[in-house]
């Protein structure tokens, strides 16, 4: 954060402003957006939501808006190079010297004239070894404006589509031990909700309207749904109780479950009507046929310390049925190399938000094997949806909020259509 901003200061404040007032008050800002930042992340969960909010949404929001200058500006850099380069002074011109053999020409002394002291007129542009301050200083505020409303249309457009109804994709996934009596069978996942300071209230109810407007069968939860206490939280995430399901509402445990009262919230759940999986499976039937539908721990859970805590796929799929098709919660897709081993047939995961702020996705492939959507691990189906909400900056560039319709379907795997 202190580069980022450095280099943001340099610059935005520095190269666009002469010292004065307004480089310093430019400045003291720059330091307190800094700071900002700073104490939201060190004293996240330990603020009254009353104080939290107004101070994560300044924090986060300017943290979304200083990424996006600061790529902005670093594509300026090319531009501050060729306009030095094209700056840069000619050279004298070269003397030629003199034919040897030459006859010398001969002059007649001249008299020094008087010298007067005189101030030394302006250089033509481009010829001088200085550059002109006030067409540098004109170049530098361009590039800054030009930079600023790139940053401030993305993040903007990032704002409302993080803050808007989440898509809902339909997708059909095809298990070849499926009965037939189970096709279309839905289930509707939505993960990563992150139920904040600055998340929550109306956005979340419109989630759970787009949930129960799919009719869903099952709903999967698969993690990462809170990031605060449940005594903060409690009306915030009172929709749940609202969700409509042929056969249940289940949820899966994600790495920010973790960072908060963990135990609280896996007793206030089922008060809800939410059914939480913790290395353990059901069986989801339909006509006399079923398959069954496991949930682990994130892979984070271990390093809690909570006793009894930590994925174990193997304590999920003891004693099942091995004919009988099984579709894994699983928050963070990673898990899918145990899946794998394991033969489980589908798993649903979150986690990655889809990478959020492009392009983030391309870091977060470093650690998990895919971003979003559907994929083939091996035998094992693999759907990773982009998540509801949002952890920090409020906005998604390039990953809309997402409720998916898992469709399942007899037959061989197949790419599903989008």
């Amino acid at each position: 954060m202190l580069l980022l901003h450095s280099y943001l200061w340099w610059r935005l404040v520095r190269g666009t402003t002469v010292p004065g007032r307004v480089r310093r008050r430019l400045t003291v800002l720059t330091g307190v957006l800094l700071l900002s930042i700073t104490l939201a992340v060190v004293l996240r969960g330990s603020l009254p939501l009353t104080v939290a909010t107004p101070l994560d949404w300044v924090a986060y929001s300017w943290l979304g808006l200083a990424f996006y200058l600061f790529l902005a500006v670093l594509l300026t850099e090319p531009v501050r190079l060729a306009a030095r380069l094209v700056r840069r002074p000619r050279r004298p011109a070269r003397v030629e010297p003199a034919p040897v053999g030459a006859a010398p020409v001969e002059t007649a002394p001249v008299e020094p004239a008087p010298v007067e002291a005189a101030p030394a007129a302006p250089a033509p542009a481009g010829s001088s070894a200085v550059p002109d301050p006030g067409r540098r200083l004109f170049l530098a505020r361009t590039l800054a404006v030009g930079a600023g409303a790139v940053a401030v249309g993305t993040a903007g457009t990032g704002a409302v589509f993080a803050n808007s109804a989440p898509v809902v994709r339909r997708i059909p996934i095809h298990i070849p031990r499926l009965d037939p009596a189970l096709a279309g069978l839905r289930i509707v996942t939505i993960s990563d909700g992150h139920l904040s300071a600055t998340y929550g209230g109306r956005r979340f109810e419109r989630v759970v309207e787009a949930v129960n407007a799919q009719r869903p069968d099952v709903v999967a939860i698969v993690g990462d749904l809170v990031d605060n206490s449940v005594e903060e939280l409690r009306e915030d995430v009172a929709p749940l109780a609202d969700l409509v399901s042929e056969q249940g509402v289940f949820f899966v445990t994600g790495n920010h479950e973790y960072f908060v009262d963990t135990g609280s919230w896996l007793r206030h759940l089922p008060t809800l009507g939410v059914q939480v999986l913790r290395n353990e499976r059901v069986a989801i039937t339909r006509g006399g046929a079923s398959f069954d539908l496991a949930g682990i721990d994130d892979r984070t859970a271990a390093a809690s310390g909570l006793p009894g805590h930590g994925a174990d796929l193997d304590a999920a799929l003891d004693g099942r049925d091995d004919a009988v098709p099984v579709v894994l919660m699983a928050h963070q897709p990673v898990q899918v190399e145990q899946a794998r081993l394991a033969g489980v047939d589908l798993q649903l995961s979150g986690h990655t938000h889809g990478g959020q702020l492009w392009p983030f996705d391309y870091l977060v492939r470093l650690d998990q094997p895919v971003t979003e959507g559907w994929s083939q691990q091996g035998d094992t189906q693999l759907y990773v949806t982009t998540g509801a909400g949002y952890w920090g900056p409020p906005m998604r560039v390039g990953a809309r909020p997402e409720v998916t319709v898992i469709e399942l379907q007899p037959g061989d795997p197949r790419r599903p259509a989008r």
